[in-house]
């Protein structure tokens, strides 16, 4: 039960939802309301990260899939440490909403003072870039959580800069009040991450599918290898809708020598990277490719650009969750020890 004093903030939070129309609870189809009561059941509120893939219903779902699988339900991992991996992910994703609500309950969950973002632990491997070189932090039997934990936060973090205002607290809000919903916050979600529900239990929310290559590292743990293998089916349909052959190509070849950083000021390297698709394709492929490589550069311009050739909100979170997938697969690819093979659309 979300408190009053947390209630408005939420229901901002909603509000702040961009680029798209936010679905309310009241005015959801069957489809999206029968996720949105299962995230408000298990995670503890409906959580916008979320909510923001509702003009998408499979993608809704797919999105859930994926957090609750990894994060949510119960397996070797204690909650604390997903949390803290979140966290850390997202602070080195510049993702300042999941760097505070993940902060935040890692905080409550150990018992800590005042909310902040994990300084040690899983933080000292910088949020698990893709360093090829890089021996993976964790035991071989934890690797299907972990990983899956990090390419979720890689994938939300992605979603959130692009569709989600910077902060959950409204803007201009004095720094005690700040502090204080924020932690507030954390002992909320605190409760409910005491009572990890059944691993697996949200699988048929969407078709069963193999698991694809790149996502081998899941194969240990059967609902979490479940949760990918159908989530990665959903958004590679999605993405074969809304996002033009010739853009997932060049996402996928600019992602096959990515270093995992961010790429340089500017954005010649984004207008030389788009320069030969066909020009009614190249917004799709600024749109896509920022999402992919620096999604905090996501901006007004960029979106509205892309929404003259295809105005819809279920095409616009379509592209941009496909995008961001295909950087996190990448990710978890080298995370788990195997790179994604070229023909991984």
């Amino acid at each position: 039960m979300v408190t009053p004093f947390l209630r408005p903030v939420l229901r901002g939070a909603l509000a702040q939802i961009r680029h798209v129309a936010p679905v309310r609870p009241g005015g959801a189809r069957s489809e999206v309301a029968g996720v949105y009561a299962e995230v408000e059941r298990e995670f503890g509120m409906l959580a916008p990260p979320v909510a923001l893939h509702a003009a998408s219903p499979p993608v809704l779902a797919a999105s859930w899939v994926m957090l609750r699988e990894t994060l949510v339900a119960a397996g070797r991992v204690d909650r604390a440490t997903k949390e803290e991996l979140a966290a850390a992910v997202s602070a080195a994703n510049s993702c300042p909403y999941c760097a505070a609500v993940h902060g935040a309950t890692w905080a409550a969950l150990i018992g800590g003072g005042e909310p902040r973002h994990p300084a040690g632990g899983l933080r000292g491997h910088g949020g698990w870039r893709p360093a090829a070189d890089a021996a993976a932090p964790f035991p071989a039997e934890q690797a299907p959580e972990l990983v899956g934990v990090a390419v979720t936060f890689h994938y939300l973090n992605r979603m959130v800069s692009v569709f989600l205002q910077e902060d959950l607290v409204p803007a201009g809000a004095p720094a005690v009040v700040r502090r204080a919903v924020t932690a507030v916050l954390g002992r909320q979600l605190r409760r409910y991450a005491r009572s990890a529900p059944e691993a697996g239990g949200s699988l048929d929310l969407l078709p069963s599918a193999a698991l694809p290559e790149d996502l081998a590292w899941a194969a240990g743990t059967p609902s979490i290898a479940g949760a990918f293998a159908r989530a990665a089916a959903v958004i590679d349909a999605a993405g074969a809708r809304s996002v033009p052959e010739p853009v997932r190509g060049l996402v996928r070849a600019e992602l096959a020598r990515w270093d995992g950083g961010a790429p340089g000021l500017g954005r010649g390297w984004l207008e030389e990277a788009v320069g030969g698709l066909p020009q009614e394709q190249r917004a799709a492929g600024r749109l896509a490719l920022l999402t992919a490589k620096a999604a905090y550069r996501v901006d007004e311009g960029v979106v509205e650009e892309y929404r003259l050739g295809q105005p819809g909100d279920a095409g616009l979170v379509e592209l941009t969750a496909w995008a961001a997938l295909t950087a996190a697969r990448e990710v978890g690819s080298r995370l788990g020890g195997a790179r994604a093979p070229s023909g991984v659309s």
